[in-house]
Parts: structure tokens; sequence; C-alpha cells
């Protein structure tokens, strides 16, 4: 079971001759078995492809499968695929419209033919399953903090029971404290079905994704699990400490992932194919994949050697 697209683009409507695309030749698999996270900067395509997937947008060229099945044939019942694929947007409160938490979790079971008594008790269930306490039911989820409201859009959409659970940016906004609570949450769902996480933040799938793709400009720039893309830039990440004049030389000069001050010197990583004197060789991490891939956009001089 699985869904793929092939050879997927969406173009902007606008009056120019020039066509503006979010996605450009898209093809992909997800299977139902798979953890994974789509990561890239924003307006690099990830809201726009995961609308794809259960046919919110269409696309303008190319086809997409759910287990095989054109979903654009005629007589295909989107309305079914949305029961299976459900989609947490960024933003909850553009899902949340009923006058009470337990209702508004409620709605997605019954409108899919369970009764009012059996809509409760799977709404209850998928409210403890992420840590909204009882005495909140009752209160309208316009009367919570963002975490929470978060936390009631989830909850809705596991109400569903949903075989592909996708989340758009779930941790954006949140403390530290409640974006672990969501990435807890997050694993625990992704027993009983696949997990889709687009996000931005890339410490926060590194290690619960057991696939990644990574976006740039509505293109597939690259895919695979953490590791397989962390050996794309093994031998090209260093660690230096270095005085703080030479700590400005290598800052203008090379791609810096992180820099720590101590009393007197400065400690940076950075990646580069030309690694600087003095500097020791590091094991990679996903978020220095991510700044490698998009490099060109950081306006570093890679003709620039120390």
């Amino acid at each position: 079971m699985s869904i793929r697209l092939e050879h997927v683009s969406y173009a902007y409507e606008d009056n120019s001759s020039k066509k503006n695309y979010a996605l450009k030749d898209i093809n992909l698999e997800i299977k139902k078995e798979e953890f994974i996270a789509v990561i890239g900067h924003t307006g690099s395509g990830k809201s726009t492809l995961i609308q794809h997937l259960n046919g919110l947008i269409k696309p303008t060229s190319g086809t997409i499968y759910f287990d095989d099945e054109d979903i654009y044939s005629e007589g295909y019942p989107l309305r079914e695929l949305r029961g299976k694929v459900g989609i947490c947007f960024q933003y909850p409160e553009h899902q949340l419209f009923e006058t009470t938490i337990l209702d508004d979790v409620c709605f997605g079971p019954m409108n899919f033919g369970k009764t009012k008594e059996e809509a409760t008790e799977i709404a209850v269930k998928c409210l403890k399953d992420v840590g909204l306490s009882e005495k909140l039911y009752q209160k309208s989820p316009f009367e919570l903090s963002g975490g929470q409201k978060r936390r009631v859009a989830i909850a809705g959409i596991l109400a569903m029971e949903p075989e592909y659970f996708i989340l758009d940016e779930p941790t954006a906004g949140l403390d530290p404290g409640e974006r672990i609570r969501f990435r807890n949450i997050i694993t625990e769902a992704a027993k009983d079905r696949m997990i889709l996480v687009a996000t931005h933040i890339v410490s926060d799938v590194e290690y619960i994704a057991n696939h990644i793709i990574m976006l740039q400009n509505g293109r597939l720039a690259c895919e695979g699990t953490s590791e397989e893309l962390r050996d794309k830039i093994k031998g090209q990440v260093f660690c230096i400490c270095v005085d703080e004049n030479k700590a400005d030389l290598i800052r203008r000069n090379y791609l810096i992932s992180n820099m720590k001050r101590e009393k007197d010197k400065v400690i940076l990583r950075g990646i580069s194919d030309h690694i600087p004197k003095g500097a020791e060789i590091v094991e990679p991490q996903l978020e220095e994949v991510f700044l490698s891939f998009f490099r060109k956009e950081s306006g570093i001089d890679e003709d620039f050697l120390l």
C-alpha cells in the first residue's frame, strides 16, 4: 500500500505567460509502514506537496496514485481517501470550529458514519492520547493556548483513524517543552499508521523519521535515511578553535553551522569541501546536510581557501 506521485507539478495561477511553479516534476512513493519527514525552507513547496496527497489540491500535471489507483480517475471516491489520509495543518484554528473540544474531535468520526456514542468514546481516547485533561473537554477550542489547540487538531485527525497521518509544521512556534511533547505524541501515533511530517525544524525529525525528503524551490533535492544523507557530506564538516580575528575570517568564507565562545577563543563548526588548516573533521549532523544542500542560497564564496 502506498501513495505514489509521478511527474507531479503544480503552478499557481497568474496573469503572466510564465508559470509560477510551487512543485516541479516530483516523483515520490510514500509507503504505509514509513515515518517520513519532508524538510525545506519556507516556500520550498512542503505545504503544497502534502495537500496533493489526499486530493485537496489537483496537480497542474502528473498523476497521483493511492494503492495504484489514480485518485483523479472518473468516479474515484475522494471523500473516502480523505478519511484514510488525514492532514493536520500548521494553523490549528483553521481546523477547529465546534463549540466544545469534545464536539470538535467527535465531528470527524461522526462524519464517517460513527454514532454519537462511538464517536465520543474514540474522541475521549484521542484527547487522552494527546495529553489534554478531561476538565477541558467542554471548553471552546478557541479558549486554549496555541499548543493546546494543536493537540485538539491532532486528536481530531487521529479520531478519524486514518491510515496515513500528515502534519504540517507541527512544532512551529512552540516552546522547547511543548516541542518535545509533540515529538513524543507523533512517535506514539506512528505505531499504527504512516506518519509524514513537513517541517523546517530539522532537529525535530532527525532521530524519529526513518526516511527524509528534502525539497528545494519545489523540486526534490534528495531523499534517504538520516544516515544516508549524513554520509553525503562525510569528511566535509569541521570543528576549529581560533581567536576572534581568525573566527571572523572563517565566518565570512565558510558555511558555519554552529559557533560557541569560550573565554578568548571561538569554537566553530563548518561545512566545506576545503577544510581550513588546523581544523578537525567531525561527524555530520542532519541540519548540516540541510545547510550544505542549500549553501548556494547562503552567499558563501566557495573559491576562498584559508
